[in-house]
């Protein structure tokens, strides 16, 4: 009976000596860390792929001005006279190099007239929803609509 008693106490000994996994409270603790890291994180990436959309709205803004300018040298100074609804405009300004960024709507340009000859303002909406971006033929791209 001794002999069956000590060799109990040994592998309960052995056990206790090549324990080396983790309690649970230790991973309780590291799945809260993770947790309290991921609701940092989340938002400020959320916050940068806004800024990207909007940054995108800006540049396709630049890029169809450049083609509006480029329309009207080739029509005298008329600035994108028959085009008055989006896809009018898009193609009007697809013949001289504009395409639109695969990030905003492909008819998220629209052409702005003004009441002076030779005026324009393009006003796209930014795919983030949070923004509409204008340009007119002597400004950048601003973040706000067409007057």
């Amino acid at each position: 009976m001794t002999t069956a008693i000590r060799s109990s106490l040994g592998k309960r000994s052995s056990v206790e000596r090549n324990d080396k996994g983790f309690t649970l409270i230790e991973l309780l603790v590291v799945v809260l860390i993770i947790g309290i890291l991921a609701a940092i994180a989340i938002p400020v990436f959320v916050g940068q792929q806004n800024q990207a959309k909007d940054a995108a709205a800006q540049s396709d803004l630049a890029n169809a001005k450049l083609a509006a300018i480029a329309y009207a040298t080739a029509n005298n100074g008329t600035f994108l006279a028959g085009a008055q609804t989006s896809a009018q405009l898009k193609t009007a300004l697809a013949n001289y190099g504009y395409t639109s960024s695969a990030t905003n709507a492909a008819n998220s340009v629209e052409q702005k007239t003004g009441t002076a000859a030779g005026v324009f303002c393009l006003q796209a909406a930014s795919a983030s929803g949070t923004a509409t971006f204008s340009i007119t033929e002597s400004t950048g791209a601003e973040k706000k609509p067409c007057p």
